[in-house]
């Protein structure tokens, strides 16, 4: 049945084109809208891939005003990065509560640790003498943001402040006196949740939701109950639920517990400010004896890593190293058990409690990760430096709370340089997400410009299929089960607006030949779009090799270089991108995926090689002898299928409105030379493909 709403929001005339000049009915959002509206009432769940231009945001938006509008329930919207967050709350949203009349609330939510706790704010400012060394300024700037702010969102600062002392001041759900708390009233997080309860739509993040839907089944939340769920940028919905599900602990994660207790170097600590009594006597000695049990744990693992890990690329055997490091842990989470009973203060208990749940988690990950208890997850080691010995480049994400599998809350690592990084995933994390997520809501609608790693869309086509084999295997990965699909192309002209060109007769990527030739090619195709360049790269080996075969060509035709990896984020490289002038940036996997550039800077995309991810990988090589024993092709059944979805990512880049105009240049000849690389071409929208054929032997 034909939803009345929908047709009117979205017809000629309609409300949408009344609103917004230029505004044209685009089919393929229509069919979405109307295949989302039909999911919702049927409590189904659908994929839904629709291609670059579609506007998936208003068909999956509009379906869910129209749910408030009839009073139907509360709507999660989750997405994978903050820049679409973003586009949705501040423009989306309120262009159609204008254009559609309906009164409704949309709210962001942000984890707890976004928002800063008052009460620890003052016992900070109470005990900096011995909590920090030389950020007395920053707690002093904190205090009188706090007195200003409405929201006290660590977002709404101009400058961030150190991971320490954010970490001393935000809101944590262990550390939180609720209603007893004398700030209760005016509590920044507090107010947060009273929104996100009289909300009609959250919207939030991957890793929120996964958080929320684990302590969901644990009778806790972190957002209030919702009744639909849509999923946008789906195709990260894997990745995220590995980190969820898995453990991450590192000497980072182990230093930064302890330094918070006690840094005998510089001194401070939340145990350096006390008067010397027997408890806290007790738990410095217990400090120092894990710092020590620490240091001996993590070169132990760095021993083993240098003779043995490189024979599985860092996968372990159960008990791989001897656990020196529990025993004093379980010690120390003791002492700080006993001095948070003994306390007068009831903020230095909450403090002191904070880190004996920190110990706990710890010990709970070491027993879990060194017993290898669960069959069906993968456990391996990564390293960085190690006492100045380039093992493996490895890096740890800023301090950030999060929520694990068990619904615990930590503080994982900060700092980089040496580091050792105990990882373990599952193989297959579709049982968990279709535990909390699918067997737990009917209506879910997930959706994504690359869910499908088959044949694309007409334009102008809405391809309905249902169980449709394209979509297989995104869905096998995140434990999809018993739904719709929808494949729609993009309204955009890419016969007119693209042409690929494939470099037919270079050597292939494993050729040592390989980076020469290539070079050569990436100055010919950069040359001929006057830079306005982006060469996408699967590893960061191969880019620094070709960025220092072509340094001085960069120099020489005025045309500037930007490396990822180099010093600059990601968002400093994109300003300096699109800032004018000559511009060429080499980048790796963040640059395939949630990059937006439209119009004349980006005018050439060039894909060095096709992205199949690297075989001995841990993670990667369990997940292929799994599929292997239970006797399927690892290469047809998983390596292809996700580099055809990494490639149209790659590939997407390049057009991003009606008026964009470039071209697509593949330089791995396999995309032609082997019979699978058909599949590739087939996954991009219809376009002019021009083989190129070049003597590279001079």
């Amino acid at each position: 049945m034909e939803n009345d709403f929908i047709s009117e929001v979205f017809a000629p005339g309609g409300a949408i084109c009344r609103f917004l000049a230029g505004y044209e009915q685009r089919v393929e959002q229509v069919e979405m809208a109307r295949a989302a509206a039909a999911a919702f009432e049927q409590r189904k769940r659908l994929a839904v891939e629709a291609g670059t231009g579609v506007g998936k945001s208003f068909a999956y938006l509009v379906p869910a005003i129209d749910l408030v509008r009839r009073g139907q329930g509360k709507v999660l919207v989750s997405t994978y990065t903050i820049t679409l967050q973003e586009q949705l709350i501040n423009k989306d949203l309120p262009v159609l509560a204008s254009c559609t009349g309906v009164e409704f609330s949309a709210v962001l939510a942000k984890g707890r640790g976004n928002y800063l706790c008052k009460r620890r704010l003052e016992y900070a400012v109470r005990r900096q003498r011995g909590l920090f060394d030389e950020s007395a300024e920053e707690l002093e700037r904190l205090a009188g943001w706090a007195q200003q702010t409405e929201n006290g969102s660590l977002s709404e600062l101009e400058s961030a402040p150190s991971p320490g002392v954010w970490d001393a001041v935000r809101s944590e759900h262990g550390n939180c006196r609720g209603r007893k708390c004398p700030h209760y009233g005016k509590c920044f997080y507090w107010r947060a949740r009273r929104m996100l309860d009289k909300a009609d739509i959250i919207v939030a993040n991957h890793a929120l939701m996964f958080s929320d839907l684990v302590l969901k089944e644990q009778d806790v939340s972190l957002l209030p109950a919702y009744d639909y769920i849509v999923i946008d940028e789906a195709h990260n919905l894997e990745h995220v639920a590995e980190k969820q599900f898995g453990i991450d602990i590192s000497n980072h994660r182990v230093k930064w517990l302890l330094d918070g207790l006690y840094n005998p170097r510089a001194r401070k600590g939340l145990l350096a400010y006390r008067r010397s009594d027997p408890a806290t006597d007790e738990a410095m000695d217990r400090v120092a004896q894990t710092t020590a049990a620490a240091r001996g744990f993590f070169r132990d693992v760095a021993d083993w890593y240098e003779q043995s890990g490189g024979r599985a690329n860092g996968r372990c055997e159960k008990d791989f190293v001897k656990d020196r490091l529990s025993g004093p842990l379980r010690k120390l989470k003791g002492s700080l058990s006993k001095m948070a009973k003994q306390s007068e203060d009831e903020d230095e208990r909450f403090e002191v409690l904070r880190f004996v749940d920190h110990c706990a988690e710890l010990l709970a990950d070491l027993k879990e990760f060194l017993g290898q208890q669960r069959d069906d997850y993968v456990y391996w080691v990564e390293a960085a430096l190690w006492h100045g010995h380039p093992i493996r480049s490895a890096q740890d994400g800023p301090a950030r709370e999060s929520t694990t599998s068990r619904g615990r809350k930590s503080v994982r690592g900060s700092g980089r340089g040496d580091g050792l990084y105990l990882r373990s995933a599952a193989l297959n994390v579709g049982a968990d997400v279709k535990r909390c997520l699918f067997e737990a809501y009917g209506p879910v609608v997930l959706t994504s410009a690359t869910l499908s790693s088959g044949p694309a869309a007409g334009p102008g086509k809405a391809q309905v299929v249902h169980e449709a084999r394209d979509f297989a295997f995104f869905a096998g990965r995140v434990g999809l089960e018993d739904y719709d699909a929808l494949k729609l192309g993009s309204p955009y002209d890419y016969p007119r607006q693209v042409t690929v060109y494939v470099e037919r007769d270079l050597p292939e990527p494993n050729d040592g030949q390989f980076i020469a030739a290539a070079a050569e090619a990436v100055k010919r195709y950069v040359a001929r779009t006057q830079g306005r360049a982006f060469v996408l790269f699967t590893s960061y080996d191969m880019l620094k090799r070709m960025a220092g075969a072509m340094a001085q060509w960069f120099i020489d035709n005025d045309i500037e270089l930007l490396e990822q990896g180099s010093g600059r984020e990601r968002g400093q490289l994109l300003r300096a991108f699109t800032s004018g002038g000559a511009k060429c940036l080499f980048g790796t996997d963040s640059f395939w995926q949630g990059v937006d550039v439209p119009g004349v800077a980006l005018s050439n995309v060039m894909i060095v090689r096709l992205p199949f991810a690297v075989p001995n990988q841990p993670l990667l090589a369990g997940r292929l002898d799994q599929i292997r024993r239970q006797g399927g092709n690892p290469f047809m059944d998983y390596q292809l299928p996700s580099a055809i979805i990494k490639f149209k990512q790659g590939f997407g880049r390049l057009i991003r409105s009606k008026t964009d105009t470039g071209i697509v240049v593949i330089l791995d000849s396999r995309i032609v030379q082997k019979r699978y690389g058909r599949e590739f071409l087939e996954a991009i929208p219809q376009c002019p493909i021009r083989i190129e054929a070049t003597d590279f032997t001079e």
